[in-house]
Order: C-alpha cells, then sequence, then structure tokens
C-alpha cells in the first residue's frame, strides 16, 4: 500500500475514497473502508488540535493503522497532516480542496457520525447533496446491541476485557515500544522479563497479567507466547512507575534495543501482592501454563473456519 502526505498526493482519476480517523481500525471502520481504493485519515487525531484538554488515548498508532489498513487491501493511504490552519478550511473548501481536486474522488464512503470541516460544520449531507461524486453513508454498526466505537473499545482496554476487544477491532489489540533496562528482578525470580515503558498517547489495559504473543525482528520474528504483566510490581519496593513486563516463553535472547510488539489475547488476573517471592513464583508458573493455554486456543481459532462476531446489526 502506498502511503501519501495530502501536500504530496498524485493526481489519479476515479479515486473510490473512505474518509473517517479510524482509530483502531475497528468492525465499524472496516464496513466502511470496505470496497475504496483509498482511504484518507488524519494524523494527528483532529481532537487533539481543536480540543487538546479532550484528546483520547489512541488504540493505534499511525504505523498500526496504516498496517490494519493495508491488510483491507486498500491501494493507497492519504494522510491529512493536521494542525490548526487545516481545522480553520470550512466544509466546503474540504469538499473543494481536498476531495475533489487534490483526489479527484467519483465514490466517498464515510460513517454516519463522520463531521467535518471548521467547527465540525459540514455532514454527510452536505456530501450527499454534491453530485460531483457519489457518497455511501454507513449506518453506525452494532454488536450484541452496542455500538462499537473507538471510545467503547478504549474503554475495554482499560478494563481489561481484551477478548472482548480482538472482537471487535477485529484483530488483538497491540503495543509496541523499545526494550528497555529494569531491575532484573523477574531474573532473579527465574521469569526475565523484555520491559517496556508504557507510551503516554496509547490506550493502555490495566494492571494485571494478560496472556499475550509476542514479535519483534531478528531472532523473535516469529511470533513466541508472553505472559505480560502490567502495573507497579507491589510484591516489591522499587520506587518505579508503571512497567509492562513480558516473559517470552520459549525464547531465550537479548532484545535491549529492540522493537519489541505485544498482541493482547485475555486478560489472566489483576495485580496482587504476594506474602513472599515463594508464592509470587508459583503464581507465575500458573500464569505461564494458562499463557500457553489461551495462546493454543487462539491459534486453533485462527486456523478454523472463520470467527463469530456476535449479534451484527446495522
Amino acid at each position: 500500500m502506498k502511503i501519501t502526505r495530502l501536500p504530496d498526493v498524485e493526481r489519479s482519476e476515479g479515486r473510490s475514497v473512505a474518509v473517517g480517523t479510524f482509530d483502531g481500525v475497528h468492525l465499524g471502520h472496516r464496513e466502511v473502508i470496505a470496497g475504496s481504493d483509498t482511504v484518507l485519515t488524519f494524523d494527528p487525531h483532529p481532537v487533539s488540535v481543536v480540543a487538546p484538554q479532550h484528546t483520547p488515548k489512541l488504540l493505534t498508532t499511525p504505523e498500526r493503522k496504516a498496517e490494519l489498513i493495508a491488510s483491507l487491501g486498500v491501494r493507497e493511504l492519504v494522510v491529512i497532516p493536521f494542525d490548526a490552519e487545516f481545522a480553520k478550511r470550512s466544509a466546503d473548501e474540504f469538499v473543494q480542496d481536498v476531495l475533489v481536486g487534490a483526489l479527484d474522488a467519483t465514490r466517498v464512503a464515510i460513517g454516519e457520525n463522520f463531521r467535518f470541516g471548521h467547527k465540525a460544520q459540514g455532514d454527510p449531507r452536505l456530501l450527499q447533496a454534491d453530485g460531483r461524486f457519489a457518497t455511501t453513508v454507513h449506518p453506525l454498526l452494532e454488536v450484541d446491541g452496542e455500538i462499537v466505537s473507538s471510545s467503547h473499545i478504549r474503554g475495554l482496554v482499560l478494563a481489561g476485557d481484551l477478548a472482548e476487544v480482538t472482537r471487535l477491532l477485529g484483530a488483538p489489540f497491540q503495543l509496541c515500544g523499545e526494550v528497555t533496562h529494569g531491575d532484573q528482578r523477574g531474573r532473579e525470580l527465574g521469569f526475565p522479563t523484555a520491559n517496556l515503558v508504557p507510551d503516554e498517547a496509547i490506550a493502555c489495559p490495566g494492571h494485571g497479567v494478560y496472556a499475550c504473543l509476542a514479535y519483534g525482528r531478528g531472532p523473535l520474528s516469529a511470533p513466541v507466547p508472553a505472559a505480560v504483566s502490567i502495573g507497579v510490581r507491589p510484591t516489591f519496593q522499587t520506587g518505579r512507575g508503571e512497567l509492562i513486563e513480558a516473559y517470552l516463553l520459549d525464547f531465550d535472547g537479548d532484545l535491549y534495543g529492540q522493537t519489541l510488539c505485544l498482541e493482547f489475547l485475555m486478560r489472566l488476573r489483576g495485580e496482587r501482592r504476594f506474602d513472599t517471592a515463594e508464592a509470587l513464583i508459583e503464581q507465575m508458573h500458573l500464569d505461564v501454563a494458562q499463557t500457553r493455554e489461551h495462546v493454543r486456543r487462539h491459534r486453533a481459532r485462527a486456523t478454523g473456519a472463520g470467527s463469530a462476531t456476535g449479534n451484527v446489526q446495522r
């Protein structure tokens, strides 16, 4: 998939364009994108510019969002570098300068809650009234009576309901970061961990222990199971802040300074304080066994015939 900044876009006759922020690229977003050869999105998130005090924690980095959109068969991702100057453009200017002028769109696909232009004055009706392109407005998607939205999924991530998050995203929630040095506490206990510092801009599951798949580059290019702890390690007085600690099963290697990605499959338990190191070690053995089982089930489902998404309504 070609990735282009809007100022550098080349005019191409007859684009079919899906427009939206698409944070998470969830099931509802995928309905909007389906059948489009081009996706038009924004970076950074428009709220961070027009109302920075309400900036949401994102479900996807720009790189992850591009990866997910590419997996849907889209040929080109056009990214609007969203800033205060762009936010001043009227809805009519957005249509004329971007959709018609830059992209020469013949078809535009949006969600029914999409708003655009200065002070969000543009709406689906404005696009539908423009005869220069056809507009498809997708109703909000419901799964089991709940509207699928990025904000709802962020709440599920924080609550640790990663199985439901995977179902609504259509793919596991992912965190990536550079492996940093910790206190070597896990190594002393027999469970050496690769440590990541949470990115303040990205949503992070609540404190607890999770079954994950981990992968990176080089010796870790193939995903391996990982038991991942998120929290402040209450059993020990470390003085450190929140940390993501990943114990990689069936892997022994040096990952310091490398990028590690974690796909979250299931929450195993909450964060707990243990009376002794021995009690913690016993629990960690149970966490590892549960992680193996959840990864086995995940892989079995992935190779099975399709996946259930519940009672989907449009």
